[in-house]
């Protein structure tokens, strides 16, 4: 029996192997992408404070907002794809919210309706998400304001050896591409469901 497709659907593609030099300066061509990606956040966290209202009193989410937040949230993937991420292609992210030529994509099935009491508790619904999702991004612990310890997730560490393969090898390793993806998959998921995009609770899996 298949198993049931999940509202976000996130996909990447590996259309070419990426250069083995490339990487290194990929921090500094996203720049211009990092100083929209701040603005696109805070409207992302304003734009998800006022569909929490909205779905408490209407049930509904609106949808040229929800269209919005995907927009920030598909950005997001294909910065992400191309940077540190995944390290996945060489093609440099569009500057949009909507869908483009790309391999890397990003889309959210609109809800018609949500119940309104699950935005009360999605947050805590999600734990244990959060403690996987840990392991698998990394986490810093905090004490007196100052980080004591910042732990490298498995994500990290596979593209880590990406760059590394790429450099000395000049190839992509199939296998570490589907991990990667999938893990982005994994946190994007949760991202959709405590931002109130979905009641569906995402499942414990890396595959579509």
């Amino acid at each position: 029996m298949a198993e049931k497709t999940y509202p976000l659907v996130l996909k990447g593609e590996l259309r070419e192997t990426p250069s083995r030099l490339l990487w290194l300066v990929k921090w500094l061509l996203l720049i211009p992408h990092f100083i929209v990606l701040i603005f696109l956040w805070i409207a992302f966290i304003f734009v998800t404070f006022i569909a929490f209202w909205a779905i408490i009193f209407t049930a509904r989410y609106p949808e040229s907002l929800f269209r919005f937040n995907v927009g920030v949230m598909r950005w997001t993937w294909r910065v992400s794809f191309y940077g540190y991420g995944a390290l996945a292609t060489d093609q440099y992210p569009p500057f949009s919210l909507e869908e483009q030529d790309y391999p890397a994509t990003l889309e959210v099935a609109y809800p018609e309706r949500l119940a309104p009491w699950m935005v009360l508790v999605k947050w805590l619904l999600a734990l244990p998400h959060y403690l996987i999702l840990a392991f698998m991004l990394g986490w810093e612990s905090h004490t007196g304001g100052y980080t004591d310890h910042q732990h490298s997730g498995l994500l990290w560490i596979l593209v880590l050896i990406v760059a590394v393969v790429l450099l000395f090898a000049g190839k992509y390793l199939k296998d570490i591409f589907k991990l990667v993806v999938g893990i982005n998959r994994w946190a994007f998921r949760v991202l959709a469901y405590v931002a109130l995009m979905t009641d569906e609770y995402p499942p414990f899996r890396l595959e579509e």
